[in-house]
């Protein structure tokens, strides 16, 4: 909800409290256990971005953020939170936002494509979970692909270019180094079991213009609104690897497509990457460098990146310490690993004399958090136990048939419905093998008889045979 210009996330006490839009690109954290309201402060800031006419990006994982595209429903429970926040529940207004959604899969949204040779040796080893002597194939298999002409699109593609650098491993391992063919065929079943998790759907073209995901609209007041992005990940979640690896990709592909802008009066659009801690989990150090700098540098592009996760110890400490703006809803102190990430996430904050912060962490109430915003100079503030606002949209997810009406409404309907097989490796591979092919000399039939002076010979080996006679224009082996 905004207020002066200001996102008005809660109130302490009698309080507001406000997230300044100008320092939205520092990134921020939503902690807390299960059922404790993480769900409500992300769609209280994501609408409020949206309001300003900065468009948002969400990870859907239980599809409960599927209802942003209604209005919310009135309740006497929400018209006591609205209360205990100081704002009068007969003047809040309930309302949808513009959005569109998104499946890799293609099944709840339009489908999210990107090529091989998008995603990059780096992403595409961590997909396939190789280790490093895998991924230092599927390096030189890039290069041979970038060196030769060879376009990578789909996973046809890179079967190809497998197959095509297995065959031709001598020659290109004194050029580029070792390709042992156990390496080539390790990589060959991590693909296939990538093409029965749906990588065969992901990869290919036409591929996601990453401009579409910063469309804004005017609504009916003349205002800009942003366009909320929701990926219906329900799916994609159960394939670990493959989800962190895709939102890396994205947060890398808009880095590189944005100008540097600096700080800004607001983003130019906020991420909300749900269940975060899949992002950091088995990362090979040079991932986890990646995944460093592009936190990091991305602020420089005007993006926001918003983390939502149990506990903040589920984030490694070089980028938790870059995200400046905090919402930490209850934890439950039940065993020591339990403590000990209640004393992290307390120790996280800039303290408050007026409460121990370590034990309001434990005795928070559903819909409760402690806040932490940066000011105006940057500085992170001192931690507010708040109520959170309510959603402005309706809590909980769609059906079936309305998300097939949003869909059906949406202004990129049939922009990325239908894939594209283009001439890429695959087709050019095949077509020098057919060329290939059709250049040897044909083979000549090998008769097992032969009719000499009226009787048949049998046609034997070399070295076996008593003669050689003459036949179809070949010396011919006989007993």
């Amino acid at each position: 909800m905004l207020q002066g210009n200001k996102i008005w996330v809660g109130t302490s006490g009698s309080d507001p409290v406000f997230l300044l839009p100008s320092m939205s690109n520092r990134h921020g954290l939503i902690a807390g256990a299960t059922g404790t309201g993480k769900t409500v402060s992300l769609k209280v800031l994501a609408e409020s971005f949206s309001d300003m006419g900065v468009p948002v990006f969400l990870s859907d994982i239980k599809s409960d953020l599927s209802g942003m595209v209604k209005p919310g429903v009135r309740s006497e429970s929400l018209d006591r939170r609205l209360a205990g926040c100081g704002i009068d529940p007969d003047i809040f207004e309930y309302k949808k936002y513009p959005t569109v959604f998104w499946d890799v899969y293609a099944e709840q949204g339009h489908p999210i494509r990107a090529t091989v040779e998008q995603m990059g040796p780096l992403l595409l080893s961590r997909m396939l979970s190789l280790n490093e002597t895998q991924s230092g194939v599927m390096n030189i298999l890039f290069r041979v692909a970038r060196n030769e002409g060879y376009e990578l699109c789909d996973l046809q593609d890179l079967k190809a270019m497998l197959v095509h650098v297995g065959e031709n491993a001598k020659e290109y391992t004194l050029h580029y180094g070792n390709v042992s063919s156990a390496s080539v065929g390790a990589i060959q079943r991590a693909v296939a079991i990538l093409e029965d998790q749906g990588g065969d759907t992901f990869f290919g073209k036409p591929a996601l213009d990453i401009g579409d995901w910063l469309r804004v609209r005017v609504n009916d007041d003349g205002k800009e609104q942003g366009t909320i992005n929701i990926l219906s990940a329900d799916r994609l979640f159960n394939n670990p690897t493959m989800y962190s690896t895709f939102l890396l990709w994205m947060l890398t592909a808009l880095y590189d497509r944005l100008p540097e802008r600096g700080d800004g009066e607001k983003p130019v659009i906020v991420f909300f990457f749900d269940e975060a801690h899949l992002l950091f989990n088995n990362c090979s150090r040079a991932l986890m460098e990646k995944i460093e700098q592009v936190v990091r540098l991305i602020r420089s592009k005007g993006v926001g990146v918003f983390f939502i996760t149990q506990s903040p110890a589920d984030i490694p400490m070089t980028i938790l310490g870059q995200l400046g703006n905090r919402i930490q809803h209850a934890l439950r102190a039940y065993t020591p690993l339990d403590q000990k990430a209640v004393k992290v996430a307390a120790q996280t904050f800039r303290t408050n004399p007026a409460f121990d912060t370590e034990e309001a962490i434990t005795t928070l109430k559903t819909g409760e958090a402690l806040v932490s915003f940066l000011d105006e100079h940057g500085a992170p503030g001192i931690v507010e136990r708040a109520t959170i606002l309510p959603p402005q949209s309706y809590m909980g997810a769609i059906t079936a048939e309305e998300r097939a009406q949003v869909l059906a409404e949406s202004p990129l309907r049939g922009v990325y419905d239908e894939a594209v097989n283009e001439q890429s490796a695959y087709e050019i591979l095949a077509a020098k093998k057919e060329e290939q092919a059709a250049a040897q000399p044909a083979a000549v039939p090998v008769p097992q008889y032969l009719l000499v002076n009226g009787v048949l010979r049998q046609v034997v080996p070399f070295g076996q045979h008593r003669e050689l006679v003459q036949y179809n224009g070949y010396l011919w082996p006989i007993i």
